[in-house]
């Protein structure tokens, strides 16, 4: 990129990476993202990427970092998913969280006096089992998911069903995308504080 070529926002960059996708479909998802909240909301209430636009700057960075992941994986594995499966599992890992926070505004004290804040509320509307089985239900209401991303993305947290512990090993075992994407959801949440 030279001096004068504008860089694409935050929202631009991640409709980008979707549409390269040519998923069927795609067209459709994007579209219900922007009638949601999604571009906008925070990525948790109190945690990582808890501001305005946290929830789209955070998906962007596991994406990053799930990238970079990738290769080394492929160094000494090498892949069984594709570039593709990589962006739809990593960018739609938590869509699940569109039209979940609330907005509201708090005092806060900072260098001896306060200061009104914007701060946010998980707000539950649809709840739909786990964190990870959402985002996969939401994303195929649009688009047909392979098994690696519907199990990358709902595995991301680390775990897939509370009642049998070797399911999560089993899942990473069968499908290394869904240990990238946990690793780098971590890694974007933990060290590069998105």
């Amino acid at each position: 990129m030279n001096d004068t070529t504008p860089a694409l926002s935050s929202s631009e960059e991640f409709d980008s990476l979707l549409r390269s996708t040519r998923k069927e479909g795609i067209d459709d998802l994007i579209e219900w993202l922007h009638r949601t909240d999604f571009y906008e909301a925070p990525a948790s209430t109190r945690f990582h990427g808890a501001y305005k636009k946290g929830l789209i700057y955070h998906s962007l960075a596991v994406h990053d970092c799930a990238v970079k992941i990738a290769r080394v994986v492929d160094e000494v594995k090498g892949f069984d998913f594709t570039d593709n499966e990589l962006i739809i599992a990593t960018l739609l890992h938590d869509i699940c969280k569109a039209n979940t926070y609330s907005v509201y505004k708090k005092n806060v004290k900072i260098e001896g006096g306060w200061v009104e804040e914007e701060a946010f509320n998980f707000d539950e509307k649809f709840c739909f089992g786990g964190h990870g089985s959402k985002s996969v239900y939401l994303a195929q209401n649009y688009i047909h998911l392979t098994p690696n991303e519907a199990t990358a993305i709902n595995c991301h947290m680390g775990f897939s069903d509370y009642s049998n512990i070797k399911s999560i090993s089993n899942a990473y075992s069968q499908t290394p995308l869904a240990w990238i994407v946990h690793v780098a959801d971590e890694m974007a949440t933990f060290i590069c504080d998105l």
